[in-house]
């Protein structure tokens, strides 16, 4: 991977305003370029219209648009006059009317659609089983860029050890992680700093800030953390851009600020052959307050 400014855009979308909020992410993504040199912006899962929508699927389908489209129009735009790579997380119609998909769109520095990720792992309320709103996507996906390998995963699948450890052997340097994120602090910060440990990768673990239509409010605190688990850079709980420089040489060393080497990798040392429990069906012993099963 190259040697290069990774950018996270912290900010709440307009609600009931896709158009509005699209022009306030543009104005964000220039800022990020400009000023902070970002070669990769990342914006929040859902960021067009938050990650509750506040109407039922068939009217979600109809606001927003497959992808590439309209939804990601202006920001392909941008990313080709900025000369940079954008992950563009949104809602996005899929093949069929009422199927909605939780998406994120890498928009490379010449304004070409790279890919296009849906989310695979549903939080239970966005399930169309669950009385939301969602279908799975089928499959996960890393994408080669100028920068570097970049994989995505959104928000709650972030709590799966599987999915970053999927990317990192697909080749992943670079886990980007658009997030709606409603539990606590230290829930996200563990599950961001053990991906990237557990992987030897980065994760840009960027979450949403503000309220959206079905009254959750967002607490920010997005982060970049390199993989040996050091946070390069922390957000607050209010708009706002951070920045962190990808070393494209990270697991030299043991520990941050120290020369003490670092002689194992977590993806060569892995004893496959005793995985095979891993893929079969299970649930925890104890039981949460409610179960949505899939259906």
């Amino acid at each position: 991977m190259k040697r290069y400014v990774t950018a996270g855009i912290q900010i709440a979308p307009i609600l009931y305003d896709i158009p509005g909020t699209i022009e306030k992410c543009l104005t964000y993504l220039e800022t990020a370029v400009k000023e902070g040199k970002a070669s990769l912006i990342v914006f929040p899962e859902t960021i067009t219209t938050g990650f509750d929508p506040g109407c039922p699927v068939e009217e979600l389908y109809e606001k927003v648009d497959t992808l590439p489209g309209k939804l990601s129009k202006k920001i392909q735009g941008a990313a080709r006059k900025l000369k940079a790579h954008v992950v563009w997380p949104t809602y996005a119609r899929g093949d069929t009317p009422g199927k909605v998909y939780n998406a994120a769109v890498l928009i490379d520095d010449r304004g070409e659609v790279i890919g296009v990720y849906h989310k695979t792992h549903l939080f239970p309320t966005e399930r169309l089983s669950g009385g939301g709103w969602t279908t799975p996507g089928r499959e996960i996906r890393s994408f080669e860029t100028s920068l570097g390998k970049v994989g995505i995963m959104i928000c709650y699948e972030g709590d799966f050890p599987e999915i970053a450890r999927v990317l990192a052997v697909q080749g992943a340097e670079i886990i980007v992680r658009p997030s709606a994120f409603l539990r606590s602090f230290d829930v996200w910060e563990l599950t961001n700093r053990a991906r990237a440990y557990d992987n030897h990768v980065y994760v840009v673990g960027i979450n949403i800030v503000g309220s959206d239509a079905g009254g959750n409010y967002y607490f920010g605190n997005s982060m970049i953390v390199n993989p040996i688990a050091h946070r390069l850079a922390q957000a607050r709980g209010t708009e706002e851009i951070i920045y962190a420089e990808m070393d494209p040489d990270p697991i030299r060393y043991v520990t941050w600020g120290a020369k003490s080497p670092m002689i194992f990798d977590h993806l060569e040392d892995r004893n496959i052959a005793l995985y095979h429990d891993i893929l079969k069906e299970a649930k925890s012993p104890f039981e949460p307050f409610k179960r949505i099963p899939y259906k």
